[in-house]
């Protein structure tokens, strides 16, 4: 019988593998900051400008946009703010970034991730108009999202006219997965109520934010507006995938080097939080590995063949993290490989995993060993108060999919109007 298994097993990961190594069409995506070059900056001409940006906002040619509004020559580029990791993407996740000491091309780089996370009235007053072009990878987690929340709060705040220029999501516009955050769970990976997998680009989030009410209350007691320009894309769809935009990735951070670490991030970046098992940062593959020393990836194999998940093949697999958790230690584990799926669920796979390991490794799963600090993060990041307690006190499996799907229906239907891509 096992030998049927691992048959099955691998033709199932034959026929994935062949199937994203078919040859694909590719689009001519043209991004906000091509169309603003083609349409020769008119929105900014003669204006004093600060960008929001990081080495992510590039054009298709990868000329930084920060270069391509400077060789316009038609407005002044003041300063560049950037967001977690600092310019380059170079500081690890959580680490303060300090102003540069170095400037790009005579601009001074300012961070919005250190002393502070949100522009000053002073960071903005000599300036026009701000402009935000940054690439984000579809994870509500991910700070970038947060970074845009905090200038259009300050452009609102300060009277300041904010340009979004729109960039792809990554995992495409259609796969939307997870909960949106409990009421009163906002925090800075955590800071407008989407699900952890929205499907929505930085554009379309933009309009969502300003008109849904959600910046924080003004001196008027109602919700601040900022006055915002979305440069939208040409030729992207909702059901692109990165790979069909003929685009070049750049990494966004240390540990998204590509764009299928987004989606292991989006199967494995809440469980790294409890430090269940090793996700893959400090080896080769970050956020597309999950095991221990001790887990049983065989027979966690078995229980995963049970029920599909389009989009991802898990493989039983072993390796040696260089640091982090496990660092030096053999782990027993699993790697993630993904082909085009419009279908796939990265966050309900990592759900359905996880609850397997329970099953399979109970005495994982003690609260009473979880300290406060991974417990408060991870309930943060999940914007969940109740799945930690339905992991960890007995909670049953369908309770906990529940905890993991609130509000994404509603979310759906209220995304409509705001989007701007079919």
């Amino acid at each position: 019988m096992k030998h049927i298994f691992w048959l099955s097993a691998i033709i199932f990961v034959s026929c994935a593998l062949h199937a994203s190594a078919q040859p694909r069409f590719r689009y001519d995506v043209k991004m906000g900051i091509d169309r603003l070059e083609e349409e020769g900056f008119d929105l900014i001409k003669g204006k004093k400008v600060i960008l929001v940006s990081n080495q992510s906002g590039r054009d298709r040619t990868l000329v930084p946009s920060y270069r391509a509004i400077q060789r316009s020559a038609t407005s002044t580029l003041l300063a560049v703010l950037t967001p977690e990791h600092g310019y380059y993407g170079i500081a690890r996740a959580g680490e303060a970034v300090a102003d540069s000491a170095d400037s790009l091309r005579g601009v001074p780089v300012r961070s919005l991730y250190g002393s502070l996370r949100r522009p000053t009235r002073n960071m903005l007053d000599s300036c026009d108009v701000v402009v935000f072009d940054v690439q984000d990878i579809g994870l509500r987690s991910y700070t970038f999202l947060s970074t845009m929340y905090n200038v259009m709060d300050a452009c609102a705040e300060y009277g300041k006219p904010l340009i979004v220029l729109d960039r792809p999501n990554p995992l495409g516009g259609t796969i939307v997965d997870g909960n949106v955050p409990d009421s009163g769970m906002t925090s800075f990976v955590g800071i407008i109520p989407v699900p952890y997998v929205h499907g929505c680009t930085f554009g379309e989030l933009a309009r969502m934010i300003n008109e849904e009410g959600w910046l924080p209350v003004g001196a008027d007691s109602v919700p601040r507006r900022c006055s915002l320009t979305v440069v939208p894309m040409q030729n992207w769809e909702r059901w692109m995938s990165w790979e069909d935009t003929d685009l070049l990735w750049m990494p966004t951070s240390p540990h998204i080097p590509t764009v299928d670490a987004i989606r292991g991030a989006a199967i494995t970046g809440v469980w790294g939080e409890l430090g269940l098992a090793s996700i893959g940062i400090g080896y080769t593959l970050p956020f597309q590995m999950f095991g221990s020393p001790s887990l049983n990836s065989s027979v966690l194999m078995e229980a995963l063949a049970r029920q599909p998940f389009p989009g991802i093949a898990f493989v039983a697999t072993k390796y040696r993290p260089f640091y982090g958790k496990y660092s030096q230690q053999d782990c027993n584990g699993l790697i993630f490989s993904f082909y085009p799926d419009m279908n796939m669920r990265p966050y309900s796979a990592g759900i359905e995993m996880v609850l397997a390991v329970r099953a399979l490794h109970p005495e994982l799963f003690v609260a009473d060993a979880v300290q406060e600090q991974a417990r408060n993060m991870f309930e943060k990041v999940t914007g969940s108060r109740e799945l930690f307690g339905a992991l960890y006190t007995g909670g049953s499996d369908a309770a906990i999919r529940a905890i993991t799907s609130h509000g994404r229906e509603r979310f759906m239907e209220m995304r409509k109007k705001y989007l701007l891509y079919e």
